[in-house]
């Protein structure tokens, strides 16, 4: 079967994102910004690439492109902790539209997210990764944390237990409290929203149950993605600065335990691409929670390693490899905790 990452398609469109990256992308810049990324860079990748438009079918003003090509961007992005709405707003709450079945919100609501003219996010988890949001006739209850980009939303979704199960809602922004939050991770975004007897529009017609469980697949799917892609480059990274650093006259590179920890590293790496090949290409539920698991012991792994491998340069503020590391740790947990997601 060919390879969805590696079709010709798939390969000009990670040549386009990875030149404008190399080109635009300043992530200390970014995490300093007011919005936590660069808007700028973000049209550009919009307007120019249409990033947010892949996953989206064209009469709702998508591509129509699907989640592979999707991957090829978060992996690019994954590459230089780029940040970017993307995964919040165009995958996460792009998805819980077209998967709650209806029309009309649709319609008036994915081509501005295509655009990534939109910025969309979904409350939809308590702290420990379960709905925890409630909904009666008096409106919405709770405090949904882990909100990617809640705080600038232009739109906000919210999923909330009902007396017939799990439902999504649209939320007007003035009817809820949203604070961002400290993160370990300073390139990713995340904020709390509290609910108070919040007005809100139900959005699905036949029960979100099932269907949050696919648009969490499909967000595992696209963190993978992006810990595969950030995993090779702190590979990459620590290879360059081995073959730089020269201890008792010779590059440390050349150290043959230094060539198996890099070696160890690699495989890791490859192992986390083929599971995110069966992730994307079976979609079940089995690939997807190994996908989780192995990706991200990939990406943490690398990070470790580039760590130690760089010594005491890594841990300064100055150094990207810090950053490598706290995004590892963050991503690991991002969507639950993955043993608990294999039944372990």
């Amino acid at each position: 079967m060919t390879d969805p990452m590696d079709t010709e398609e798939a390969r000009a469109l990670r040549e386009a994102v990875r030149a404008l990256l190399t080109r635009r992308s300043a992530v200390r810049a970014a995490m300093d910004s007011p919005l936590g990324y660069d808007d700028k860079l973000w049209s550009t990748l919009c307007e120019q690439i249409g990033v947010a438009a892949l996953a989206i079918p064209e009469h709702y003003g998508g591509a129509g492109a699907g989640l592979a090509e999707t991957c090829v961007v978060l992996q690019e992005l994954g590459r230089t902790l780029t940040p970017s709405p993307l995964l919040g707003s165009a995958l996460l709450c792009g998805e819980a539209l077209l998967r709650a079945g209806n029309d009309e919100a649709c319609e008036r609501l994915l081509p501005g997210i295509a655009a990534g003219t939109t910025l969309a996010a979904l409350a939809w988890s308590g702290e420990n990764w379960t709905p925890e949001l409630t909904a009666s006739p008096a409106g919405l209850d709770g405090r949904a944390h882990y909100v990617l980009d809640g705080d600038l939303a232009d739109v906000l979704l919210a999923v909330a237990r009902t007396s017939d199960g799990t439902g999504l809602f649209e939320v007007p922004l003035d009817g809820v409290h949203c604070e961002r939050v400290t993160t370990l991770d300073p390139t990713r975004r995340l904020a709390v929203v509290d609910f108070a007897s919040t007005p809100a529009r139900r959005l699905d017609t036949g029960g979100f149950d099932r269907p949050l469980r696919q648009v969490l697949d499909t967000a595992v799917i696209a963190v993978a993605a992006e810990q595969v892609g950030a995993a090779a480059r702190a590979l990459e990274l620590t290879v360059e600065y081995t073959k730089q650093r020269r201890q008792f006259g010779r590059p440390i590179g050349s150290f043959q335990a230094l060539k198996h920890r890099m070696a160890d590293v690699h495989v890791h790496v490859e192992a986390a691409r083929s599971a995110l090949y069966a992730a994307i290409v079976d979609g079940d539920t089995e690939a997807v929670s190994t996908a989780k698991v192995v990706c991200g012991e990939a990406f943490s792994h690398a990070a470790a390693e580039m760590i130690q491998l760089h010594g005491g340069i890594a841990i300064t503020w100055e150094h990207d490899a810090h950053l490598y590391f706290k995004r590892a740790h963050g991503t690991a947990l991002l969507f639950g905790d993955p043993v608990r997601s294999l039944g372990c």
